[in-house]
């Protein structure tokens, strides 16, 4: 195998959660272009099926699939569509997330429990309902999408339940990684820093002093630009890796 062909990902089947928009749209069509076939896992059918129609130009075979991950009864139900309509799931990507800007002492209960749902228990139910569908196989990749802000705090706007969130996320990783590798199963994160997606509004004058000129690089990043650091995770090029972070933040937290 040459070092191109350790990226490559044909035959394999790739579920993206969050995969219609930001980064998980980078993340599917990376996936895609390295030969996965790539199944988005996403609440908005109709945006799914714009990214569907997106993929198909690009010749890359894709289905959708409808769930909320943080409700655990949909995802079991999710898992044994994909694997009945696809014949089995090699990579997982976990990257559905969102984000509340405010102040701690003005978080609200239903905001701080709509980070966790979302952030830390879909990480987690997903995890487990594929993983178990990957240990029955032997063989398997997850790659959960933590962020730098899992190891800064973020200024000037206040986060803490994303914050929380993502550093969960970090340690979930760590922890699978560390109990599944006998069962074939690697499980890395990726933790990207600012980069333009429709939940990041990284190109706004207001932030450019502690968000751009803060790091060594004094710029963000685009989605596209991560998804080669998410290939590598997912596919045999990182075949000795798991339990791994992979910070990609443009250098922002060297300082």
């Amino acid at each position: 195998m040459s070092v191109l062909d350790a990226f490559r990902l044909d035959g394999r089947t790739a579920v993206v959660t969050g995969g219609n928009r930001g980064l998980g749209r980078a993340f599917a069509t990376a996936l895609g272009e390295a030969g996965a076939t790539v199944a988005i896992l996403a609440r908005d059918t109709a945006q799914s099926e714009l990214v569907l129609a997106d993929l198909a130009e690009r010749g890359i075979s894709a289905h959708a699939f409808r769930a909320d991950v943080s409700r655990r009864a949909e995802v079991d139900a999710v898992v044994e569509e994909i694997v009945e309509a696809l014949g089995g799931v090699d990579v997982l990507v976990n990257n559905a997330g969102t984000c509340v800007h405010r102040p701690a002492l003005e978080v609200t209960d239903a905001e701080w429990q709509e980070v966790i749902d979302t952030n830390v228990t879909g990480v987690w139910n997903c995890c487990q309902a594929f993983g178990r569908h990957m240990a029955e196989r032997g063989r398997g990749t997850i790659v959960n999408i933590g962020s730098m802000s899992g190891l800064v705090v973020n200024r000037p706007q206040w986060q803490p339940a994303y914050n929380a969130s993502k550093a969960a996320v970090h340690q979930l990783t760590k922890s699978l990684a560390a109990e599944w590798a006998p069962l074939g199963i690697r499980v890395n994160a990726l933790a990207p820093g600012y980069v333009k997606t429709e939940m990041a509004p990284v190109d706004e004058p207001q932030y450019r002093q502690n968000w751009i000129e803060d790091a060594p690089m004094q710029r963000y990043s685009t989605p596209e630009e991560i998804a080669p650091s998410l290939l590598y995770l997912a596919s045999d090029a990182s075949s000795f890796a798991t339990g791994t972070v992979l910070v990609t933040d443009g250098g922002y937290t060297v300082f």
